[in-house]
């Protein structure tokens, strides 16, 4: 195991000085790990604007979050359901139009865990529309202001990417023929994860060293993730499982995306999250990810495919 480089608690956010006139953008912030990194960010005094699918939640945590850290916090909410492409095309033009710098673009939102195969408008399943043809078309449509402010995009993936298929399965995407909640999900944040790597890849061949890309993951964290989409029994295992000292709370979840948005002089190779048993709790640094996640010749073909599938090219 690599010793920690932030020391034996692991990277906190006593590391991060103060962010007036940075601008972070956050997918995912009505609950869990994203409405935590929200938090310590405003905290900061960072500007956040949140993207998320519910407005009525989002109008109560703007609510929440001023009472918790007064009024004058910088916050705001643009409407958006990673799982529609109509609604990120919207929601990120809406962005550019609104905000004049992205210092990191935090792909925190997802779901998990969809017991029934369920295709959404765009004719794809629904959790690799939403953890990755969504946030493949956010982050290429933002692009070109995140590398305008020098900023980063920084992608929350899971330790679910080692848990399917070692690949990914180009001849049937959506998982018509054998459908698992639990392979496709683990095969959306392989995806999510991979493109990361290819990012990193494209930049440094087309020269850009001001734009960094980073994956990280919330280890297991006291979250509604589950709550909101898996099976009956999926969700009473995870509720008994909360309680025990295999979870972290969501506040700690938090850390390895705000260290991955903030920390100075991070190694982008690296892949970031809890340090402790199964990578599921304890100090945040980098640890080991399996060698299948950075397989070149299957990144590239995936990410050929996403644009070819999201008709979104980026501009690099």
């Amino acid at each position: 195991m690599k010793t920690n480089q932030f020391g034996k608690n692991g990277w906190t956010p006593e590391r991060i000085g103060n962010l007036n006139g940075k601008t972070y953008i956050i997918t995912g912030t009505t609950s869990g790990t994203g409405f935590e990194a929200a938090k310590i960010l405003l905290s900061k005094g960072g500007k956040v604007v949140m993207l998320n699918r519910n407005s009525k939640k989002s109008e109560e945590t703007i609510t929440a979050l001023k009472q918790e850290l007064g009024d004058e916090i910088e916050v705001s909410f643009i409407k958006m359901d990673l799982a529609e492409q109509a609604s990120v095309k919207k929601a990120a033009e809406e962005v550019l139009k609104t905000v004049s710098r992205i210092d990191a673009l935090i792909c925190n939102a997802a779901i998990a865990q969809v017991p029934k195969q369920t295709l959404t408008a765009d004719g794809w399943e629904s959790q690799m529309a939403t953890n990755h043809f969504g946030n493949f078309t956010l982050q290429a449509l933002l692009f070109p202001l995140i590398e305008k402010s020098q900023g980063r995009i920084v992608v929350v993936g899971s330790m679910g990417n080692n848990l399917g298929i070692k690949t990914i399965q180009f001849d049937d995407m959506n998982w018509d023929k054998n459908y698992s909640p639990n392979g496709i999900y683990s095969q959306s944040k392989l995806a999510q994860i991979m493109c990361v790597y290819e990012l990193q890849d494209r930049l440094k061949k087309a020269g850009k060293s001001n734009v960094s890309a980073y994956a990280c993951h919330p280890g297991a964290s006291s979250t509604s993730l589950i709550k909101t989409s898996g099976s009956l029994m999926t969700r009473f295992v995870w509720q008994l499982m909360k309680i025990s000292p295999l979870v972290q709370s969501a506040e700690k979840g938090a850390y390895p995306q705000l260290m991955c948005a903030t920390e100075a002089n991070l190694d982008q190779s690296g892949f970031y999250g809890p340090t402790g048993r199964n990578n599921w709790t304890g100090p945040v640094g980098e640890h080991q990810l399996e060698p299948h996640a950075k397989d070149k010749a299957v990144a590239k073909r995936l990410w050929e495919l996403s644009e070819k599938e999201t008709g979104v090219i980026w501009n690099i």
